[in-house]
């Protein structure tokens, strides 16, 4: 059978979890030297296609080819014998490990009588592939522990060269990136399509896909929808975001209707040591008060600090002008305070659990009876917020770990929102979550600020500060260096402010 030119064929690709039809007749193609971006909603197939060409899931039907001829991948060893390498969001380096070491993993160099490691070979052929990126400055014999996460993104790409790959997969490779970073990344990327290896990225953010793809395939509910040309960097992005929700997404950022009423969060000169100090600001009633700022600038820290998780140094926490003795996360409950945390797989959920276990978990008096949890209370409760918030498929004893990231985050505020807050907390809670989700999670605030919850966002996302916010306050080095209303939010001046300008 005579096959297309193209390198990599992956032909009506199909796959059936337990209740859930994953991918239907799925066909891309790749070729040598290209960018080829996948984009979809959460849960459209993205992560289900690229783990059955990494071997980690057989398709049920359906067929690989590369260089023309079919591939048998049915295990990730034999996905690397074909030159695929996965790089995702949580890099796959041993910490304590040298990051010669690393590259090295499973294929140690030994030399001598004894056999010892030959480390000093080892480092300098790291340092030749890191070079091969423009990282020849790393220091090979440093611990993967004690380099940035940046640095260690850049180790990943560097050991799938080592291992000789034709095509890398990058998966959100910027979530936890800074500007310069991503930047430092996508130069990285222009050097491997140079050398002729082909890159399939995944991201959410459609500014970096317009950026630097040269074509993007979008999948909606497991089908291949759309493949649009992108050599020209001329797609738009409301093109993308049609194929990928199947409707125009209009009032992205929805325009709020909640009257802001009186102060019901007063911070007075707050302070954790090494972290943040003396930082004072307000939040009033159906107010969405965003906090923008640098990797480290605090803002993380001092989002724990109201929520009980770190016990403050110095300052004042008021509630509706009544001080606040906070000395614990269930202090902060009890009070109406609750916070999205940043990483919802480690912090929000307990990905073992199904879905309504991790909803009902610090919700056990809204479904219990005489201390007996009830089945109707619990699968009342559970039916509701899948219902009100569009979690999906909605399967509510599907354990949270075969979630995607958009609905693993949907549960996660599920569970707080049944304690009606008074005050929510979200940190970063669209990171790694596709547009869809992004613009149902902008609604619900918004219905969440017309109860009068006041809301603190932070994000590192510069056009959804401005366009979802009331307010945005700029942290720069643990203190608070800006703010910003509506109306006067200026994108240069805010990242000025951010960098300490």
């Amino acid at each position: 059978m005579s096959m297309p030119s193209e390198f990599l064929v992956m032909r009506n690709i199909s796959k059936t979890f337990p209740g859930v039809r994953a991918l239907s007749g799925v066909t891309i193609s790749l070729n040598k030297g290209e960018v080829l971006a996948l984009v979809g909603e959460n849960g459209a197939g993205k992560s289900t296609l690229m783990k059955i060409l990494g071997g980690v899931y057989q398709a049920g039907e359906g067929d690989i080819f590369i260089d023309g001829q079919e591939a048998a991948i049915h295990t990730p060893l034999d996905s690397r014998k074909y030159g695929i390498s996965m790089i995702f969001q949580e890099v796959n380096l041993v910490p304590t490990l040298s990051i010669a070491e690393n590259m090295f993993l499973g294929k140690e160099l030994a030399g001598g009588i004894l056999g010892r490691l030959d480390r000093n070979t080892m480092r300098k052929k790291s340092a030749e592939v890191l070079a091969r990126l423009d990282c020849g400055n790393l220091n090979t014999a440093a611990l993967v522990k004690d380099i940035t996460l940046a640095k260690q993104q850049m180790v990943e790409i560097a050991k799938s060269l080592m291992n000789q790959s034709r095509i890398i997969v990058m998966d959100e490779p910027t979530s936890s990136l800074t500007g310069a970073e991503a930047e430092a990344l996508f130069s990285i990327i222009n050097t491997l399509k140079e050398q002729g290896i082909a890159v399939i990225y995944i991201s959410h953010k459609l500014e970096e896909i317009e950026r630097i793809s040269d074509r993007i395939i979008v999948l909606r509910d497991g089908k291949f929808i759309a493949e649009l040309d992108n050599s020209k960097k001329n797609v738009e992005k409301n093109l993308i975001v049609k194929h990928m929700v199947g409707r125009d997404l209009t009032d992205f950022y929805p325009a709020g209707n909640a009257i802001i009423g009186e102060e019901i969060l007063k911070v007075v000169n707050l302070g954790l040591k090494g972290k943040f100090n003396r930082v004072s600001f307000n939040l009033r009633q159906g107010e969405i008060l965003g906090f923008s700022g640098l990797i480290g600038a605090g803002r993380t820290e001092l989002a724990k600090t109201i929520f009980g998780e770190f016990k403050k140094d110095e300052g004042e926490i008021y509630l509706s002008g009544k001080p606040l003795k906070i000395e614990n996360v269930r202090d902060a409950i009890k009070e109406g305070i609750t916070l999205i945390p940043e990483d919802r797989k480690r912090e929000g959920l307990v990905l073992c659990l199904s879905l309504a276990d991790n909803i009902c978990l610090p919700n056990a008096g809204e479904v219990s009876s005489a201390g007996v949890v009830s089945r109707g209370k619990k699968n009342a409760l559970v039916r509701r917020f899948i219902n009100e918030l569009q979690i999906r498929p909605a399967l509510p004893n599907r354990t949270a770990i075969d979630f995607s990231g958009g609905n693993q985050q949907k549960a996660v505020i599920a569970k707080w929102l049944v304690k009606n807050p008074k005050i929510l907390v979200l940190d970063e809670p669209t990171r790694g979550v596709d547009v869809g989700a992004k613009s149902e999670i902008y609604a619900l605030m918004r219905r969440l600020t017309e109860k009068g919850v006041g809301i603190i966002f932070i994000s590192s996302e510069m056009p959804e500060l401005i366009g979802i916010c009331d307010r945005i306050l700029v942290m720069n080095e643990g203190r608070i260096n800006g703010e910003f209303k509506k109306g006067k939010m200026d994108q240069n001046a805010i990242m000025a402010a951010a960098a300490g300008i």
